[in-house]
């Protein structure tokens, strides 16, 4: 059996205080907005979320400390500091088996769950210009894998995305910006329930 290792692409992984410090909603909720709307200031981020400059300025330190967000290179730095967020990878599992770090994760795993729903319904309620319509997708498969299968796909199409994404980037700090907008790629691996795991609620 082939053992899962660590891919150069995944983003930084987190640990127990590194999630204590995300999992509060107005930290969480500025970085969702500089993840999907790009760079902003305090005083942008807290007229879009009802917060004081001041509120946001000392959770973006907070988020700065711990890594989460950094100086955004586009900008330079000056009365008004800009921001961006910075990529992260959590073992949710683990953190939530950990009694140390359970509700932390929770509350992080919720709000992920939370932000995916309403990004996709948003998406499909509202639409999009036909041709972003025709180049974006949401579908869904499902097979009979192995674990090492499974293993094989996830590698796979994250390395798919890590090469593309990056060419991407280059060609934008090249000076290609006509046409860009800010694009949200979900990915999911799950393995479903089998027959004898799908068991009634005790008592029942």
């Amino acid at each position: 059996m082939t053992e899962s290792k660590p891919l150069p692409f995944r983003a930084r992984a987190i640990g127990p205080e590194e999630l204590k410090a995300l999992a509060h909603p107005l930290r969480m909720a500025m970085y969702d907005y500089l993840s999907e709307h790009g760079p902003a200031t305090a005083s942008q981020l807290g007229r879009r979320l009802g917060e004081s400059s001041g509120q946001t300025s000392y959770h973006l330190r907070q988020l700065e400390k711990h890594g989460f967000v950094e100086d955004d290179p586009a900008h330079e730095r000056g009365r008004d500091r800009w921001w961006r967020a910075v990529g992260y990878s959590v073992d949710g599992r683990d953190m939530l088996r950990d009694p140390r770090t359970a509700e932390a994760a929770s509350a992080l795993l919720q709000g992920v769950v939370a932000e995916r729903a309403q990004v996709l319904s948003r998406w499909m309620l509202e639409g999009d210009t036909p041709e972003w319509e025709t180049a974006a997708m949401n579908d869904r498969s499902t097979a009979d894998l192995t674990l090492e299968e499974m293993r094989e796909v996830v590698d796979a199409v994250q390395e798919l995305l890590d090469g593309a994404l990056k060419r991407a980037k280059a060609r934008k700090a090249a000076g290609e910006t006509e046409g860009r907008r800010r694009v949200r790629i979900y990915f999911d691996a799950l393995p479903l329930p089998r027959d004898d795991d799908a068991r009634p609620p005790s008592g029942r």
